[in-house]
């Protein structure tokens, strides 16, 4: 029998610290997202620093394709609610930008200055906003903390009006975070406060998928250990509560890379979230999980 027991909470969710080179990242991100923003605002197609609420870092940048958009592509950046904001992603845009769709990526108030469930609402007057811009179908991605919001949002608590759930085509959260239990453990939470009843209202896990939920929970083959059992995690449990799920490693990807294939049009990753119902484009995707067939 083999039994597993995490002692050191920090080091089971520090990604920096368990990477080989992680010191080229985030800078890495940086060069090639201000290359592709130049790029698209001199052909006129990136609307950058758009409002959707009130607070300073209640801002969206949309990113548009050559053509009328087939639909509306959100991604949602991770740093544990307490990093980033939306200028180091603006490349992961290119490849559902290539495939025609438009892309919304929108920053938002970091912990402490607002606590999860703040943040969640915020991520919600986010999309409502940029689903206002752009017409059809509205996937959703997001990174790590950015998976946790994306997925949250086809919750039966969602914040989302229903004219925009209507409107959601699939969820992809990459290597997301959707059980916030294990962070009350780790010194992270000095900062982030998550409390029991804010875990239990805010983790995906605990929650109910709204009707017709369909969700990729996406990992690289490096992810730490907690990363890869908190994105099958939620795929198995949603599955049990009526919802379409796939649960897909990517070999040879880590938690800072695995990204990357959303600026490729034909890599897997951005052919899955574009997928239409049933058409999911990779190999691996394919092991998606459906609830067993009644019988007679």
């Amino acid at each position: 029998m083999f039994e597993r027991h995490i002692a050191d909470w920090d080091n089971a969710y520090a990604n920096g610290a368990n990477i080989a080179g992680s010191d080229r990242w985030p800078a890495a991100w940086v060069e090639p997202a201000r290359v592709f923003r130049d790029v698209l605002s001199t052909e006129g197609r990136a609307r950058l620093d758009m409002a959707y609420g009130d607070g300073p870092r209640n801002r969206l940048d949309l990113f548009l394709p050559a053509t009328k958009p087939k639909g509306l592509v959100v991604f949602v950046h991770g740093g544990y609610w307490m990093a980033f904001d939306k200028s180091f992603w603006s490349h992961l845009a290119a490849g559902a930008v290539d495939r025609g769709y438009a892309v919304a990526m929108p920053s938002y108030t970091l912990c402490p200055q607002m606590r999860i469930g703040g943040i969640v609402k915020e991520v919600g007057a986010a999309i409502g906003t940029a689903a206002g811009m752009v017409a059809g179908p509205l996937m959703l991605t997001g990174h790590s903390a950015g998976g946790h919001l994306v997925s949250r949002m086809v919750t039966t608590t969602t914040p989302l009006a229903p004219e925009i759930v209507r409107r959601i085509r699939h969820v992809v959260s990459i290597s997301g975070v959707h059980d916030l239990r294990p962070i009350m453990r780790t010194g992270m939470n000095e900062t982030l406060a998550i409390d029991e009843a804010e875990a239990q209202a805010e983790s995906p896990v605990l929650l109910r998928p709204m009707d017709k939920a369909r969700l990729t929970c996406w990992a690289g083959g490096g992810e730490r250990a907690e990363f890869l059992r908190q994105s099958a995690l939620l795929a198995n449990i949603w599955i049990g509560l009526g919802a379409a799920t796939s649960s897909v490693v990517e070999p040879d990807r880590h938690h800072f890379n695995i990204i990357d294939g959303l600026a490729d049009p034909d890599h897997p990753l951005t052919r899955t979230l574009i997928s239409e119902w049933g058409r999911f484009s990779v190999a691996s995707a394919r092991r998606r999980r459906r609830p067993p067939p009644r019988r007679a």
